[in-house]
């Protein structure tokens, strides 16, 4: 399935057809669809209804797909862990943040044997950045030399986190954010209120607005800002122990944290917002006084924190620290 905004970049990738390619590195911002459109691609390249260019949908090939069983396709994702428990019998699963070198070494079988239907044999790898160190070189060398027969599509958030010389070795399509009209309309048929507002929240980024409009989130979200919105009340070790005992995951916090303080700096220096247009008159009141520099060298120690948010971290320290030092970022500026 494609997404409405996505049709110019399916026909540029179709008139580029004769020059196929064994690895495609499909990147753009989070919340565009871009899985969806790797999924589209890959349902078109084992399709065996080989006249159309999409996926026919009642081929064996699509309905194997669609079941989640087709012998020539494998999606790599990060691993589920085991978690051992004191006080349970069973383990528990959790989400793992990295792509292993034994995920990619089991596809080695998979891209050496003939096709099970006689066609190609299609790995998608998402997000692609999740690889670890060793399990980006392991696919390295497949990519250097692919068997005849094997293609690959590699989805990326953040393709420079990337060896360069995977980037090298694959052909890149970048998906662009979707214009706004479009994206609004699209979002408004799936009777998503307010949709506007969380549309800017997102970047611009429609699945990633849907999201954001999780009513839990939301009101997560909200208050959070309020608390940030009025600094002579902000108790940081409180806010910090409150948001690690309700589980609110760092890269939330730091996503929030940074889009607020841009768009203090923002209105600073262009006179608008971009990421909370519902908070204008709180981000106005605050940013009259302050000093957008300060703001932005802040800003971008926020953006460091949130690459580290997928690792092991003490949620609660890396919140105190980033609030102590939010403090210090809104002093007001000197009068005179």
């Amino acid at each position: 399935m494609l997404y409405p905004w996505q049709a110019s970049a399916w026909q540029a990738l179709q008139a580029q057809c004769e020059r196929h390619h064994h690895a495609l590195l499909i990147t753009g911002e989070a919340g565009i669809g871009k899985l969806a459109f790797g999924r589209h691609l890959a349902a078109t390249l084992l399709c065996e209804a080989a006249e159309l260019a999409k996926p026919c949908g009642v081929c064996d090939a699509c309905r194997w797909l669609a079941a989640g069983n087709h012998p020539d396709f494998r999606e790599l994702t990060p691993t589920v862990e085991e978690e051992d428990t004191e006080n349970d019998a069973k383990s528990k699963k959790k989400p793992s943040a990295w792509i292993t070198i034994d995920q990619v070494r089991e596809l080695n079988d998979f891209v050496h044997l003939s096709a099970h239907r006689g066609g190609l044999r299609v790995t998608l790898v998402q997000p692609a950045e999740a690889m670890n160190l060793a399990a980006a070189n392991a696919l390295l060398k497949t990519l250097e030399e692919p068997p005849s027969g094997a293609v690959f599509i590699l989805i990326s958030n953040h393709w420079r986190r990337l060896l360069p010389t995977i980037r090298s070795r694959c052909r890149q399509l970048a998906l662009p954010l979707p214009e706004k009209a479009v994206a609004l309309s699209w979002l408004q048929a799936q009777d998503l209120a307010n949709a506007e507002a969380h549309l800017a929240e997102a970047g611009g980024a429609p699945l990633a607005a849907i999201e954001r409009a999780d009513a839990t989130l939301l009101a997560a979200r909200r208050a959070f800002l309020a608390e940030l919105a009025d600094p002579g009340q902000l108790d940081p070790l409180s806010l910090a122990e409150r948001l690690d005992k309700q589980k609110v995951e760092v890269y939330r916090v730091t996503d929030w944290l940074s889009r607020w303080v841009y768009d203090l700096a923002r209105l600073g220096l262009s006179g608008s917002v971009r990421y909370y247009p519902d908070e204008t008159s709180r981000i106005v009141s605050l940013a009259k006084v302050l000093d957008p520099v300060r703001l932005m060298r802040y800003h971008d120690s926020v953006l460091a924190a949130r690459k580290l948010a997928f690792h092991p971290l003490n949620a609660r320290l890396v919140y105190e620290q980033l609030f102590f030092a939010y403090q210090q970022a809104i002093r007001p500026m000197p009068k005179g």
